[in-house]
């Protein structure tokens, strides 16, 4: 964590809540209800910025709904279902706050530590991240792996992530701008959060079950992310493959020299078909596992080569704060990827 604090001003801040949502219309009026009654305690400008990711269900009437109901919505509808990482991409280029929040809409990560974590900026913290203490509602084998996961990330890269802690954020615009940067289809947000650098900081809390509807992250999925963030941050499993390669020729080298030594000396002849089976089974295992590693990180330079808009927006509902700021010329994401994409609709 870093020393060095920007100066914050503690009161006229206006604040942006980007909510990426995918088939979460069980959980939607609950969310924006306890959402709504933070904000309203709250003495700020607010906007939320839901950004449906090309949800198959009722998601966009339940949140054009909201929207009639609530001038501070926003919607930000994609073309298609572009994944979670972009979709909270899409909300912070679509944001307007001084301070931006970063929350799902399962009431996992409570509403109401919002002001705890506004009160961190306030003392002058680009990065507020909420840390997981109690993981209510999960299986102990997604725990086990998801606390393991944070720690082969902390040992092989260069880029410290924080532990035990999701997407549940505050970004100062700075720092918003910063990842608006940052160009890569292969999006592992925790890690371009932790990447930007600028002074942060951890508020803990206790992460609730889910509160309706079903979770998006099965263990395919999760084995993907993790994947994800592995190959985004390090090139430590080439290293590996080569480690292993140099181990696996220097003991294939020994026992060829143990062969001929028997062979010579006590007139042995050289074993064959089980011998012969294990060295080419492990030596082509090796070799494919290696050439697995390479594929994935070329798979990732290929998609990085075609240069493609990260999405595209099929609707954008811009909030009034939004409307305000951009009529006072206020300074939003470059959007040199996509452009056109923050005319309001």
């Amino acid at each position: 964590m870093s020393s060095r604090k920007t100066s914050i001003p503690d009161a006229g801040y206006s604040l942006s809540v980007v909510v990426p949502a995918y088939n979460e219309q069980e959980v939607l009026g609950e969310f924006h209800r306890r959402l709504a009654q933070t904000l309203d305690q709250m003495s700020c400008e607010a906007e939320i910025v839901y950004v449906n990711d090309g949800s198959r269900d009722n998601t966009m009437a339940v949140l054009h709904a909201i929207r009639a109901a609530d001038p501070r919505v926003s919607i930000v509808d994609l073309s298609r279902n572009f994944g979670k990482e972009i979709a909270v991409s899409a909300g912070l280029e679509h944001s307007a706050g001084d301070a931006v929040i970063i929350i799902d809409a399962d009431l996992q990560d409570p509403p109401e530590l919002i002001p705890a974590l506004v009160a961190k900026w306030q003392h002058g913290y680009d990065n507020v991240y909420a840390k997981r203490k109690v993981r209510d509602g999960e299986s102990w084998f997604k725990k086990i792996t998801a606390h393991y996961f944070y720690r082969v990330m902390q040992s092989v890269s260069r880029i410290k992530i924080p532990e035990d802690t999701g997407d549940f954020r505050l970004l100062s615009r700075r720092a918003v701008l910063a990842l608006g940067q940052l160009n890569e289809q292969h999006r592992f947000m925790k890690g371009l959060f932790a990447w930007i650098g600028y002074p942060s900081i951890a508020v803990e809390y206790d992460r609730d079950p889910r509160f309706a509807g079903e979770t998006k992250w099965n263990y395919w999925k999760l084995w993907n992310f993790a994947l994800e963030g592995i190959t985004s941050f390090t090139i430590a499993p080439l290293k590996i493959a080569t480690y292993l390669g140099v181990c696996v020729a220097g003991l294939a080298f020994m026992y060829a020299i143990y062969t001929i030594y028997k062979t010579l000396m006590y007139g042995e002849s050289v074993k064959g078909y089980p011998s012969l089976m294990v060295v080419t089974l492990l030596l082509g295992g090796s070799n494919l596992i290696a050439v697995g590693l390479l594929g994935e990180y070329l798979g990732r330079i290929f998609n990085e080569s075609k240069g493609r808009p990260l999405y595209f927006v099929n609707v954008f509902e811009p909030s009034e704060l939004h409307r305000l700021h951009a009529a006072a010329g206020r300074e939003f994401v470059p959007r040199e990827r996509n452009p056109g994409a923050l005319t309001p609709s």
